[in-house]
């Protein structure tokens, strides 16, 4: 396990500007302090059940990684997985509009004493209007100031029993913009939307704007399998092995330096 290191995370964090468009580049701001860095577990040596072999810059060479549960992981050591270096946690909360994954009070819980910033994320159910969804995740999701930006899972589902409804891309975009519009009313701040690569191509998603991303791609870096797309998180593996976690686990690294992930996690104030 490495801990901050600022000649490399430097040289990362220019790596970082160089893949994403101009007008993305973080503006100046309050810096952190060394104790607040100095708290970080960077560069975190998780385990992989099915590891895959990267070409080109790997999800290893960003600073701060993170992990998305839902009930199935089960119960969760949450202090344990702090400290082996997950900096962040996405918690899945509601699916459509009728739905709460049964550990996500639990996981949303110990998560928030153990200190581990969280969000929490919505699956969306193409049988459902939008709006019914959004008040659905507001009914079942507190709204507390240090949580992370929630978000909204888009992808399409093939096995579902009760609805494998394909909306067209404009509909999909239509009904995506009305969720994003009514989280960020309640909550104060615009949800990320997580995808996957087919999705992605078939449903021009990625054209929404005023919208950050977290994108799915574990057989590549996301600039090839999404090409001209800016993300903020990037899934790179499903088959993490996380100590605190019994069995596989989501594995996500954020764009940025630490620095940056310390402001937009709300850590670093503006």
């Amino acid at each position: 396990m490495r801990h901050f290191c600022s000649f490399l995370v430097c040289t990362l964090w220019l790596l970082g500007c160089a893949e994403r468009p101009e007008q993305e580049a973080e503006k100046p701001s309050q810096r952190p302090s060394e104790a607040q860095l100095a708290r970080l577990v960077t560069f975190p040596e998780f385990g992989d059940s099915d590891p895959h072999s990267w070409e080109g810059r790997t999800p290893y060479s960003y600073a701060i990684h993170g992990i998305d549960v839902s009930r199935w992981q089960g119960e969760i050591d949450w202090a344990t997985a702090k400290k082996a270096g997950v900096s962040f946690a996405y918690l899945k909360a509601t699916e459509g509009g009728d739905l709460v994954d049964p550990l996500f009070r639990a996981n949303w819980r110990a998560s928030g004493q153990a200190g581990v910033p969280r969000g929490a994320y919505h699956y969306f159910y193409f049988c459902r209007p939008a709006e019914q969804q959004a008040r659905w995740f507001i009914r079942n999701v507190p709204k507390e100031p240090n949580a992370l930006p929630h978000v909204l899972d888009m992808e399409w589902n093939p096995y579902s029993k009760t609805c494998t409804h394909r909306p067209d891309g404009a509909k999909v975009r239509a009904e995506a913009r009305r969720f994003l519009s009514i989280l960020e009313a309640h909550y104060g701040r615009r949800p990320v939307i997580y995808t996957t690569v087919d999705f992605f191509a078939e449903t021009g998603i990625g054209r929404l704007r005023g919208v950050e991303f977290w994108l799915r791609s574990v057989a590549g870096h996301p600039r090839k399998t999404y090409p001209s797309a800016f993300w903020r998180i990037w899934q790179y593996s499903g088959t993490g092995r996380v100590p605190g976690i019994n069995g596989d686990v989501d594995l996500n690294v954020f764009h940025d330096s630490p620095e940056t992930w310390l402001r937009w996690s709300g850590q670093l104030k503006p």
